[in-house]
């Protein structure tokens, strides 16, 4: 039977093509004062009605062994003014020349009204087979529906290729998926798209037609469970706003159009009651993402539920990996633990969030969902550990990305900055910026995480990214506005007054250096002088503004930030530092009294080695203190304790003091209560007495738990019992401009101290399990005399400083310079 009929002569008079034609342009003309769903119920109803006449007429009835059968617009009622109309023609394998005859008569008409076809003419079996082999072709028959003539005929197509569908999924999801990345790679992202294509792109109307097939495979519904912004149903209302926008373009235009031209946009919102292109920017900014976030959540939901082999009932169920409190790695994804509580626990969602971004693994919509309907908000001021886990989640780089794309869908970023409303989807009002301001200042965010070691304070220099573009949309200089927002966001979070401060100066600034480098003579005595008075002399809001002035360059688009501009702003800085004054070096903290006495010898003239545990007005924070005989490795092997029995450490103050040693930590246990103190001396001591080897056991540990890197998936093996991570999560795009380091490099720096036999050390590094231990260890292993140092835990980052005095010759810095350099973490890009 043949597959595809030609026809070599008209068979139909021209009237019947006539009268369809000039019915169309009437419906034209005379739908401009409906609405755009009501325009596409309209053409829905003229090409029924002239397929049932036509039908009739060419003897298509129920018993007739033929039927006309509906995809693409028609087959899913959203005829567009301009729309193909799709097409089957099918026939239960009838005579050639009947079929041809029929056919014929039923495609000139629509030929000559000038209406573009897609059509077919097929058997049920032929018309299946297709679908086995055409992915395009399948997707649109899983969307058939039944015009007129047999519907036997039409119900065996459908219910054939649904059959099909769900019985291959297992070998067919990677092509669907593939085909879907393919197209976002061709099309971009609609949401960050001056021109997007409303069908092909990213969030757009193909995407649903995936999410349709999938719902059709029983992997998944249409809508995932999460909400949009509290409110349910956001998909549905998703797609029906880009089809009305889709609509508004092609009377607009006058012709099919796929694409949203920038100088229809004005006609298209007003058309929409929208106001101008700019509010159409944002509302299909706002429908393309939420449909984005939907499609990653319903593939990765699907992959999940995929059907197993043969043997696949008798796979052991995926293991639940611990890496927080209450927050589990379980088949793939990030999920609650078992004996979580989200109404109890405020600061959970940020910390599955913490956990999600350096894991790699993406946040389950179960989690999101359950995190969404249960949590409480946080309370002012915030729970010290709710700043911590955002201080990782925002030092996490890229990865944080699709973590906050998918608390922002669910209305959980909302609860933690509610002036994020005012951002959201917000378009940029110039052609050079790439994103939407919200993910501008994400985008922000993750390439100031890169430069996170240029600065003395890497929590302020995240913070200031996320914040510094938070007064746009409100009127007046966005500068202005956003600084009083820092203030009262700063407040809430709890921040010390001090901090609040420079966070404040830092939005408020974030244009100074930049403006005036660019703008103005660097050269010029007076504008080093300016800058430094608006500044208030202070350098640590220098180097602030230096690192966000690059990140925010690079954020905002390709050729922004150029060596041109990099080379003013460096050499306006440089004379900005020298008109300021030098800089103090560190200095121990004070000795606590009371632990003072704890260093006491004696009877035989040795400190005891003692561990006391107390906690403190903070939640979940515990001050640990030892104290022992000053003895060569202790920071090195009591830090090391800690790490192996699941203390994170926050902060801490060592100092040595008449032949003893008092190290004092602040702690919080990850999971559980902290372990009983008399417990970690023993451990400790069993380490000082070379019992257990300290750095074999914390590589052990960094092997079974050390963070997971996205990396690229292959469907082409699907029997894994989890999903990797990294799979296809909005954000996966590559960003404007490629980042020099996806994370930031370690950075030494030595000063000379005020003892002529001692030197001052300062570390600045990502965090990494152990590294207190590795890096002390280092130096002593080196012949360094560790005298006191000062240990600053900020989110994914660390400051520490240590006081060092070297009894072996002159090349012991050096050597001790190597030592910690070899321990420290590298960026990933040099690994």
């Amino acid at each position: 039977m043949r597959d595809f009929i030609t026809v070599t002569s008209p068979r139909v008079t021209p009237t019947n093509a006539a009268d369809l034609h000039h019915a169309r342009k009437q419906l034209i003309t005379a739908t401009a004062g409906l609405d755009a769903p009501a325009v596409r119920d309209v053409f829905v109803d003229l090409y029924e009605v002239w397929l049932h006449t036509k039908g009739a007429e060419l003897g298509i009835k129920p018993d007739s062994g033929f039927a006309i059968v509906a995809v693409g617009g028609l087959g899913r009622r959203e005829m567009l003014p301009y729309s193909d109309l799709d097409l089957i023609l099918l026939h239960d394998d009838a005579n050639p020349s009947a079929v041809s005859d029929i056919a014929d008569s039923l495609w000139y008409p629509l030929w000559d009204a000038h209406i573009k076809l897609d059509h077919s003419v097929r058997t049920v079996p032929q018309a299946i087979d297709v679908a086995s082999k055409d992915m395009t072709a399948l997707l649109g028959m899983l969307e058939a529906r039944h015009i007129v003539g047999d519907t036997e005929l039409s119900s065996l197509l459908t219910n054939g290729v649904r059959q099909q569908w769900r019985s291959n999924i297992r070998s067919r999801f990677g092509e669907l998926v593939e085909q879907a990345e393919q197209r976002w790679d061709r099309h971009g992202e609609i949401a960050h798209r001056a021109e997007p294509d409303l069908k092909n792109g990213r969030g757009g109307l193909r995407d649903i037609q995936l999410l349709h097939a999938l719902s059709v495979a029983q992997l998944t519904d249409v809508t995932p469970g999460f909400r949009n912004d509290g409110h349910p149903g956001g998909v549905q209302g998703a797609h029906r706003r880009l089809l009305d926008i889709r609509t508004e373009q092609h009377r607009v235009a006058g012709r099919a159009r796929d694409q949203l031209r920038a100088q229809d946009a004005d006609e298209v919102a007003a058309a929409l009651h929208l106001g101008d292109r700019f509010d159409l920017a944002r509302t299909l900014s706002d429908c393309a993402r939420t449909i984005s976030f939907a499609t990653e959540t319903g593939i990765r939901t699907a992959r999940n539920a995929l059907p197993r082999g043969v043997l696949g009932g008798l796979r052991r169920t995926p293991a639940r990996r611990p890496l927080d409190e209450g927050i589990v790695e379980h088949g793939g994804e990030v999920v609650l633990a078992r004996d979580a509580r989200p109404q109890r626990d405020p600061a959970l969602v940020l910390r599955a969030a913490a956990a999600a971004a350096t894991s790699g693994y993406p946040l389950a919509v179960g989690t999101l969902t359950r995190l969404a309907d249960t949590a409480p908000e946080l309370k002012t001021p915030w729970p010290r550990e709710a700043i911590h886990d955002l201080l990782v989640l925002l030092g996490s780089g890229r990865g944080m990305i699709p973590v906050i794309e998918a608390l922002d869908r669910t209305g959980l970023w909302g609860r933690i900055l509610p002036e994020w409303g005012a951002v959201r989807d917000l378009p940029p009002r110039d052609a050079i910026h790439t994103w939407t301001v919200d993910r501008h200042l994400v985008e922000t965010v993750a390439y100031a995480d890169a430069l996170t070691t240029r600065v003395s304070r890497p929590d302020l220099l995240l913070l200031g990214a996320l914040m510094h573009d938070l007064g746009k949309g409100r009127g007046g200089d966005h500068s202005v506005v956003g600084a009083e927002l820092a203030k009262h966001i700063g407040a809430r979070m709890g921040l010390p007054a001090a901090d609040i401060a420079v966070l404040s100066a830092v939005v408020r600034h974030h244009l100074l250096l930049p403006h005036t480098a660019t703008r103005r003579d660097v050269t010029d005595p007076d504008v080093a002088h300016e800058v430094v008075d608006a500044l208030g002399g202070s350098r640590v809001l220098l180097e602030l503004l230096h690192a966000l002035a690059q990140a925010d360059s690079l954020a905002t688009g390709a050729g922004v930030w150029s060596e041109w501009k990099a080379s003013l702003i460096s050499e306006l800085v440089r004379r900005c530092e020298s008109v300021m004054a030098g800089e103090e070096l560190p200095e121990p903290d004070p000795l606590d009294p009371d632990l003072m006495r704890r260093l006491e010898a004696g009877t035989d003239g040795s400190v005891p080695l003692r561990v006391t545990l107390r906690p403190t007005e903070r939640n979940h924070m515990y001050e640990l203190a030892i104290t022992g005989p000053d003895s060569r490795g202790l920071l090195a092997k009591a830090a090391g304790v800690l790490t192996l029995n699941s203390l994170r450490v926050h902060g801490a103050s060592v100092t040595g003091y008449e032949g003893g040693a008092l190290n004092v930590f602040m702690v919080s246990p990850r999971f559980g209560s902290p372990p009983d103190p008399g417990y970690l001396r023993q451990e400790l001591a069993r380490a000082l007495d070379g019992q257990v080897n300290i750095t074999a056991l914390l590589d052990e540990r960094w092997k079974q738990s050390g963070p997971v890197h996205s990396h690229s998936v292959s469907y082409d093996d699907i029997s894994d019992d989890v999903t990797p991570p990294g799979t296809g999560v909005l954000g996966s795009q590559k960003a404007a401009v490629p980042a020099q380091n996806r994370d930031a490099p370690p950075v030494i720096k030595w000063f000379s101290s005020k003892t002529p036999d001692e030197a001052i050390l300062e570390v600045r590094s990502i965090d990494q399990l152990g590294l207190l231990s590795r890096v002390a260890g280092a130096l002593e292993q080196s012949g360094a005399d560790i005298r006191w140092a000062k240990v600053t835990t900020m989110g994914a980052y660390v400051d520490d400083v240590f006081c060092v005095r070297f009894t072996e010759n002159s090349d012991a810095r050096a050597r001790a310079d190597v030592a910690v350099r070899m321990v420290l973490p590298q960026s990933r890009q040099s690994q």
